[in-house]
C-alpha cells in the first residue's frame, strides 16, 4: 500500500516511527484502513502500509540506543539555532503553537488579529484565538500567492489608531508555506515589508510555519532567513518531517517564558516524550535530503496531469512550489471525482494490470489537493497518474 498525502489513521497501531524509536517489532499497519484526504493504495503489488522509510525507522533506533535519549531540551536548543531565534519550546500540534503565540503577543482583551482569509488559523482552528485568547481577527483577502496586498494591510493597522470604535491591531499572522494556495511561498522581500508596516504601526508579526522547511528549501535559504522579519513563529514536525506529533513555538526568550505559562494553561505539557524529540530530530536532520523529493515529485505530478490535456482536470505546474498541488475540476463535482478515484474495478485491473485506489476529499466545490511528504516515491507519484488517467478516460463522452 503506498501513502499519498500526510497523515493516516492505523487501527489503534502506533505508527512506525514511534515504534522504531521505542525500538519496537509491531507489525506495520492494516492495509484495510486508511483514511485520510489523500492516500494511494496498491493492494495488487503491496499488502502492508507503512508511515516511513527504513532510514527514518534505522536513523531513530540509532537515535534511541543513545544514553540517555534525546530529550525536548535537545530539540528545542537545535531548533532555535535552526530558526535564528533565542529559544523554542515544544508543544503537541502547531494548532496550540499558534495559539499560544496570539496569546503571548496579545495581551489586551479585545485586540485585534490581522490575517488572510483563507490561512489556516483562521480556517481551520474552530475560532481559537476568538473562543480562548479573547482576541478579534480580521481577515484580509489572500492574493494568489498566499500574499496580502500591502496598501489594504497598512489600512487595517491603521484604522484602529486612536479609535474609539475599532479594535487596537496588535498582531499580523503570516502562513509560510501557504497551504490553501497550493504550498505557495512567502517572499523574503514581501516578508520584511510585512514587518517593516507592522512594527511602525505598534504591531508583531507572527509566522505559522507548519512547513517552514519546505519553504527554506525551496527558496535554497536556511529557515533562519525565512524568520528574521518575524516576532514569533510556529513549527511543525508531523507533516513533511514525518514525526508522529509534535510542534514548536519560537521566539525571544521573554515570549518563551510567557508561552510555557500558557502552554501549561492550556494543557500542553508531555511526559517521557523524548522518543518525539527522537523523532522530530531525525526529521530536521533528514530534511534537506527528503523535501526536495517531494517537491520534485509534485511537480512531476502537475506536470503529468497537465500534459493528459483533459477538459475536466487541470494543474499548473508553475504554481507548484513545494509539496502540494490543487487540481481544478469542471464537469462534475470534486466530490464525485474522488469516488471514482477510490473505486477499483474488474474492468481497471483488466485494462492496466493493477487495482489502485486514491482517497482525496474535496478541497473547494472546484478542486481537490494531494500533498506529498517522504513516504511517496516516484513510482507512487507514476501509479497516481496513470490511474488519474484510467478514470478520465471512462468521463469522456
Amino acid at each position: 500500500m503506498y501513502l499519498f498525502g500526510e497523515k493516516c489513521l492505523r487501527q489503534g497501531r502506533l505508527c512506525c516511527v514511534a515504534q522504531a524509536a521505542l525500538q519496537l517489532s509491531y507489525s506495520p499497519a492494516s492495509a484495510g484502513y486508511w483514511n485520510h484526504r489523500s492516500i494511494l493504495s496498491n493492494p495488487v503489488t503491496r499488502t502492508h502500509g507503512t508511515v516511513c522509510h527504513g532510514t527514518v525507522a534505522r536513523g531513530i533506533v540509532d537515535s534511541c540506543s543513545l544514553s540517555p535519549p534525546p530529550s525536548f531540551s535537545e530539540l528545542q536548543e537545535k531548533a532555535a539555532e535552526m530558526l535564528g531565534v533565542e529559544k523554542t519550546l515544544f508543544v503537541p500540534t502547531n494548532t496550540m503553537a499558534n495559539l499560544i503565540s496570539v496569546m503571548g503577543h496579545c495581551r489586551r482583551r479585545g485586540s485585534q488579529v490581522l490575517l488572510g482569509q483563507e490561512c489556516h488559523l483562521h480556517v481551520y482552528e474552530q475560532g481559537g484565538v476568538a473562543q480562548i485568547a479573547g482576541v478579534h481577527s480580521h481577515p484580509l483577502p489572500d492574493l494568489p500567492h498566499g500574499t496580502l496586498d500591502l496598501n489594504e494591510l497598512e489600512r487595517a493597522l491603521t484604522r484602529g489608531s486612536g479609535s474609539s470604535y475599532h479594535p487596537v491591531c496588535e498582531l499580523v499572522c503570516l502562513e509560510n508555506t501557504h497551504s490553501s494556495s497550493g504550498g505557495r511561498v512567502l517572499p523574503i522581500d514581501y516578508l520584511r515589508q510585512v514587518r517593516l508596516l507592522a512594527h511602525t504601526h505598534g504591531a508583531r508579526v507572527h509566522m505559522d510555519g507548519a512547513r517552514l522547511m519546505n519553504a527554506a528549501v525551496a527558496l535554497r535559504m536556511p529557515p533562519a532567513r525565512l524568520v528574521e522579519h518575524c516576532d514569533s513563529v510556529s513549527f511543525c514536525f508531523s507533516k513533511g518531517l514525518g514525526a508522529p506529533v509534535g510542534a514548536l513555538v519560537g521566539g525571544s526568550k521573554d515570549f518563551i517564558e510567557e508561552a510555557w505559562r500558557l502552554r501549561k494553561a492550556l494543557g500542553g505539557g508531555m511526559r517521557q516524550a523524548g522518543v518525539l524529540a527522537a523523532a522530530a530530530l531525525v526529521g530536521l536532520a533528514e530534511a534537506e535530503e527528503v523535501l526536495p523529493r517531494d517537491h520534485g515529485n509534485a511537480q512531476r505530478f502537475a506536470k503529468g496531469l497537465q500534459d493528459l490535456a483533459s477538459p475536466i482536470c487541470s494543474a499548473d505546474p508553475a504554481a507548484v512550489e513545494t509539496n502540494m498541488v490543487l487540481v481544478q475540476v469542471a464537469g462534475l463535482p470534486p466530490s464525485e471525482l474522488c469516488q471514482r478515484l477510490q473505486a477499483v474495478s474488474a474492468e481497471e485491473v483488466a485494462q492496466t494490470g493493477r487495482a489502485v485506489s486514491v482517497l482525496l476529499f474535496p478541497w473547494t466545490e472546484q478542486s481537490v489537493r494531494a500533498v506529498w511528504h517522504r513516504d511517496v516515491s516516484a513510482q507512487d507519484t507514476e501509479l497516481a497518474l496513470r490511474k488519474w488517467e484510467f478514470v478520465l478516460r471512462q468521463l469522456r463522452p
